[in-house]
């Protein structure tokens, strides 16, 4: 496994600058936020993410997944092969899509799962085209895929070379099932996993109890990274740990927090793992 960050926070660093704070920080690489106005984006990725991924591997790290943009669903979208076909060059072999929601006050599940099937079907092409998995990403709050049995209604029958799953303990935490049992109904598909912490609490409302979800540091909150890294080991994953850092702080502590958050992860991926 490799400890990877996702690099949206940090929009104002550039390629060179991403490796010396991967360095410092003591992390594997990056997962690589390719959107506009970041240092790779979709109109310059032809020729910057080859560039920085050699840059990357010449100083013993890697970028062994990009993040496209929040509206990247379909093939169609006009960054889509762009990335793809750059991404290929740079031998870069996983990108995260964007979300498909459903409103469960005028949508139908069933629906939306044909629906979503039907746009992962649609970037088969392009992924055989440029040997890149498309991964989707376990995501609460009226998400599909939501949780372990939402993604595997979503990746099941697709060929795991091509369609990837990509599981997020913290969102399983709210939405979701005890982590061995999601790495277990999507584990032939299992290509990503992302970290964060999520504290759940009882709140009085309406005369009756309600659950408030904050993002906290990790270690904070609910998610039980001891069961959750060993359910990984048991099924043999050995993929990457992106960590997403999405907790509250204020600003002149952040960074200081973000680096704890990595030393807190790198006790269960091992340097050199």
């Amino acid at each position: 496994m490799k400890l990877i960050m996702f690099s949206k926070m940090l929009k104002e660093k550039s390629v060179p600058e991403l490796v010396d704070v991967a360095r410092e920080w003591g992390l594997d690489g990056w997962d690589l936020c390719v959107r506009p106005d970041y240092a790779v984006s979709p109109d310059n990725a032809a020729e910057e993410l080859p560039k920085a991924v050699a840059l990357f591997r010449e100083n013993g790290l890697d970028i062994p997944m990009v993040t496209g943009n929040f509206d990247l669903l379909t093939p169609d979208h006009p960054t889509a092969e762009p990335i793809l076909s750059a991404m290929d060059k740079a031998d870069v072999r996983h990108i995260k899509l964007g979300y498909f929601k459903i409103n469960p006050d005028d949508g139908d599940y069933m629906t939306e799962v044909a629906n979503v099937r039907n746009a992962l079907e649609q970037w088969l092409p392009l992924a055989r085209k440029y040997g890149v998995k498309v991964c989707y990403h376990t995501h609460s709050n009226r998400c599909m895929g939501l949780n372990g049995a939402s993604m595997a209604h979503l990746v099941e029958g697709f060929d795991p070379a091509l369609i990837g799953a990509y599981m997020d303990p913290a969102h399983l935490a709210i939405e979701g099932e005890e982590i061995a049992l999601a790495l277990n109904m999507v584990k032939a598909h299992l290509s990503l996993i992302a970290t964060k912490d999520i504290l759940l609490t009882r709140v009085e409302r309406n005369g009756h109890g309600a659950v408030e979800k904050s993002w906290v540091v990790a270690g904070d909150g609910v998610v039980d990274w001891t069961n959750v890294f060993e359910s990984l080991q048991a099924i043999g994953y050995d993929g990457p740990i992106s960590v997403h850092c999405e907790f509250k702080v204020p600003d002149e502590e952040f960074i200081p927090a973000v680096k704890r958050e990595i030393a807190f992860f790198r006790q269960f991926v091992p340097a050199g793992n």
